[in-house]
């Protein structure tokens, strides 16, 4: 049987390795350290910490581009989504899915729809619409210019419109296109030199009308 020294000792070696009280109160009384989140590949940061965001650039754009796609966004939601669904629930009812092409190509047109209805609807929430009659001066948003080819005497005349809004086919010249930037701060009678895949260009500035 063990001895009483002995049964003390092992107590004793036991009870070492925990913590006295006072300890633990201490413990507990302090504030919890934030937790580490990860942003990106092994990047840390505290809880606290805030990622900066870059605010959405606005999207020049006239009023006729503006209501053009809103009348795009209006046909979409209330003639062609409606028209789609029933499609889809039509296709469903010639039997396998797996071997109906009717439901396929309903499903993939309505993919198509359901997505460029979120690409206006992101569009039209970030467009600044900017009135051209209130504008005058040299060359900026809006302006409509006659330029004359200084090589071949060649007369065009293009106004400045907002990147979803442009069609070069009808005089609508997208803002971010190499002519139109070259074009912008240019007064009447100036020059400007352009880079085409033809080449260098140059053009003389014969007209700017704000209409």
């Amino acid at each position: 049987m063990a001895s009483s020294a002995a049964i003390h000792a092992f107590l004793g070696s036991a009870f070492s390795c925990i913590r006295p009280l006072d300890w633990v109160r201490y413990q507990i009384t302090q504030p919890v350290a934030p937790r580490f989140q990860r942003r990106g590949a092994g990047i840390p940061w505290t809880k606290n910490a805030q990622e900066k965001r870059e605010p959405m650039e606005k999207i020049p754009m006239t009023p006729p581009g503006f209501a053009a796609l809103e009348a795009e966004l209006k046909n979409l939601k209330s003639v062609e989504r409606p028209a789609i669904i029933q499609a889809i629930a039509e296709a469903r009812e010639l039997g396998d899915l797996s071997e109906n092409a009717e439901y396929h190509s309903a499903r993939e047109k309505q993919s198509f729809i359901e997505g460029r209805i979120k690409e206006l609807e992101g569009i039209l929430s970030l467009a600044d619409v900017i009135d051209p009659t209130k504008l005058s001066g040299s060359i900026k948003f809006g302006a409509k210019v006659t330029l004359v080819d200084e090589d071949t005497d060649e007369e065009k005349t293009w106004q400045i419109v907002g990147e979803h809004e442009a069609n070069i086919e009808n005089g609508l010249l997208n803002i971010k296109s190499p002519i139109a930037r070259a074009l912008i701060g240019k007064e009447e009678g100036d020059s400007v030199e352009v880079r085409t895949p033809g080449g260098l260009r140059s053009y003389e500035v014969l007209d700017i009308k704000y209409s």
